[in-house]
């Protein structure tokens, strides 16, 4: 009986050492993406701060483009308004956030271009500094969620992967969403002049 009984126990702990160390695994790498999703976020807030002060310059120089400027204000209450918990990163919510972060990239573009038909407001010193300001704050956005989805691929492959598999599902770790491009980033812009 003891025969028996030593091998299965010598099998239950080295079931539950890969088990641990499995855990251990994906517990770190399910925070390093909540960390990659902070910076994401905290790169978005920046845009978004940037843009109150981009706009006031704006209306200053261009009074009658005030359809354009109220998209802006209105696409970043709504991008602010979305918010996603770094505990529930479902590909739908990911999504959802990266859809209303794209409606103020849409109404953004717009306000830049307004620049061409002000010429004051092309040389105006406060909206070069925030047009660079936003500019490389689009750079930071595309690193950020270039590390986001970098951190997500290696998660959803240690938790798709045998054993680790197995432990996953036992303690519901769950597959995380990716962003991805954008709709409208899939039809090359016209340029017209």
């Amino acid at each position: 009986m003891k025969k028996r009984i030593l091998p299965l126990l010598g099998l239950l702990a080295v079931m539950f050492f890969f088990s641990s160390c499995s855990y251990n695994s994906m517990v770190k790498k399910d925070e390093t993406i909540k960390s990659k999703w902070g910076e994401v976020q905290t790169q978005y807030q920046r845009r978004s701060d940037l843009i109150n002060n981009l706009v006031a310059t704006v209306k200053g120089a261009a009074a009658n483009e005030r359809g354009t400027l109220e998209a802006v204000v209105n696409a970043r209450a709504k991008a602010t308004q979305i918010t996603v918990n770094a505990d529930d990163l479902s590909p739908e919510k990911i999504k959802a956030y990266q859809a209303a972060q794209g409606e103020l990239t849409q109404a953004l573009g717009k306000l830049l271009s307004i620049t061409e038909a002000y010429p004051d407001l092309k040389t105006n010193q406060n909206f070069l500094a925030l047009q660079d300001e936003i500019a490389g704050t689009e750079n930071r956005i595309g690193v950020a969620r270039k590390n986001f989805n970098e951190s997500v691929q290696d998660y959803n492959s240690s938790i798709r992967t045998f054993p680790a598999n197995i432990t996953a599902k036992m303690f519901g770790f769950k597959e995380k969403g990716y962003f991805e491009a954008d709709a409208t980033s899939q039809k090359a812009p016209e340029v017209k002049f």
